[in-house]
């Protein structure tokens, strides 16, 4: 599979395709006309593209490419983290948007779920962590042969910290990822989630893998 990646900064393109290269084969334009040249081949499983470029900036990149009926799924990653520039980037046609400074496990993550939405490819979707294992399509999770009861955004959340194993997620992360910029409710409820889940995985012995790094966020590690 080959993703594109339209990104003015070469260094930081470079640090993305180093990145996802273990899975997808990488192509560089480096600033919006090119990038536009390079998407309309339409050979594209995807596109990573920034914001702030010279000659063309990315949303009129995106505008070009929709109103030009080219429909390759659109990663917006950035620097503007504001609600109004999120906002503005689905409503041109973004599939997802990603803030820089960014973690690579959660680009690869999107990336491939972005992909899978476009295919329509849920097959074999299966997450497993030892014993535990996590079927994305009927949104079940066993350990053992033995389901695990898990409510709500419990199962979202749990999913969310396996794939990121190893590495700290911030509650605002964690919210982004979940429930989304433009929820009405606050980070608090993390709190309130991670802790139905720690008590749910005691059940199995998995708890002790969610760690709380306190003032930070989770991190799913053994």
């Amino acid at each position: 599979m080959k993703i594109l990646i339209i990104e003015d900064d070469k260094i930081l393109a470079k640090t993305v395709e180093q990145c996802i290269k273990s899975k997808y084969d990488v192509d560089h334009a480096y600033d919006g006309e090119e990038g536009i040249l390079y998407a309309k081949q339409e050979i594209y499983d995807a596109i990573i593209l920034d914001i702030m470029m010279p000659i063309m900036n990315g949303y009129d990149v995106l505008n070009t490419l929709r109103n030009s009926k080219i429909y390759t799924p659109v990663l917006i990653l950035t620097a503007k983290d504001g609600i109004s520039d999120k906002v503005k980037g689905f409503k041109i046609g973004a599939d997802d948007y990603l803030v820089k400074p960014f973690n690579r496990e959660e680009l690869l993550v999107r990336l491939d779920a972005l992909i899978r939405r476009a295919k329509g490819n849920y097959t074999e979707n299966i997450i497993e962590f030892k014993n535990l294992i996590l079927d994305l399509n009927c949104r079940k999770a066993k350990a053992n042969g033995k389901e695990v009861i898990l409510q709500g955004k419990q199962f979202d959340m749990l999913e969310y910290l396996i794939n990121s194993k190893n590495t700290i997620v911030t509650k605002e992360q964690i919210f982004d990822k979940i429930w989304g910029f433009n929820s009405e409710t606050t980070t608090n409820v993390i709190e309130v989630y991670a802790s139905g889940l720690r008590k749910e995985l005691k059940k199995i012995g998995y708890d002790t893998y969610l760690k709380t790094i306190r003032g930070v966020g989770y991190i799913w590690s053994e």
